[in-house]
């Protein structure tokens, strides 16, 4: 597990500045060659076959058994949004905050992928949004702050997600909403979801740019307007 989490320093002064997410980094969901040949509990998750499900877990399938890429059928379930299917495999036994091989969950899936239903589903069966994921030591929230999804934010708020927590990269939620954001209504609300929540507004990255000062020089005149606000 630490292995997975270990902080990544190769290329990572680069992204310091502007760190879109890069195609080694970002999530991977099945491809359709893996899906394909997937047998078992991958398959039947993949397809939402709960009486599947049940049957092979009746009969001593490991719940939590691994692809190639350290995916276990409930990761699969979430990747396809097959909630009955998450349902079943938690029921049988599967742990609903296992990492993926990019040290991914079953929330920062569905936060990336804008998907409230199976968000909420797999907070419900257990999952954890306080959970550090992914190669960047991140959290869901910061993940969904980054893409501007700003109503899976706000359920991650809710339930508890650390607000203030720093990846990386060095950066917050709110200070990813900023740089990496595209200052349209859903990053703006992002941001707002953020401030009122209590969001720390002086913490600043690795070159002393607070949040207000990335959206002032962006221009984004209605985050400069909440980050400025007593």
């Amino acid at each position: 597990m630490m292995n997975r989490r270990c902080l990544l320093t190769t290329g990572f002064a680069a992204l310091a500045v502007v760190a879109p997410v890069t195609s080694s980094l970002a999530q991977m969901a099945p491809a359709s060659a893996e899906l394909a040949a997937y047998q078992g509990l991958h398959r039947a998750a993949h397809h939402g076959n709960v009486a599947e499900i049940e049957k092979l877990l009746a009969a001593g399938a490991a719940p939590d058994v691994r692809d190639g890429r350290q995916r276990t059928p409930l990761h699969v379930a979430c990747y396809a949004r097959q909630i009955g299917a998450m349902r079943a495999l938690v029921k049988g036994g599967a742990n609903p905050r296992a990492l993926e091989f990019q040290a991914y969950d079953c929330i920062t899936i569905a936060a990336v992928a804008d998907d409230l239903p199976t968000l909420k589903a797999a907070l419900e069966l257990g999952g954890n949004a306080r959970e550090i994921t992914s190669l960047y030591q991140g959290t869901a929230l910061i993940a969904a702050a980054h893409l501007g999804h700003d109503g899976v934010v706000k359920t991650l708020i809710e339930a508890g997600a650390p607000i203030d927590h720093v990846n990386n990269l060095g950066w917050t939620a709110l200070i990813e909403a900023v740089i990496l954001g595209d200052g349209g209504a859903r990053h703006t609300e992002t941001v707002r979801h953020l401030v009122k929540a209590g969001a720390r507004r002086d913490l600043a990255d690795r070159q002393g740019r607070t949040p207000l000062d990335h959206a002032r020089s962006r221009g984004y005149a209605e985050m400069v307007g909440m980050l400025e606000a007593r």
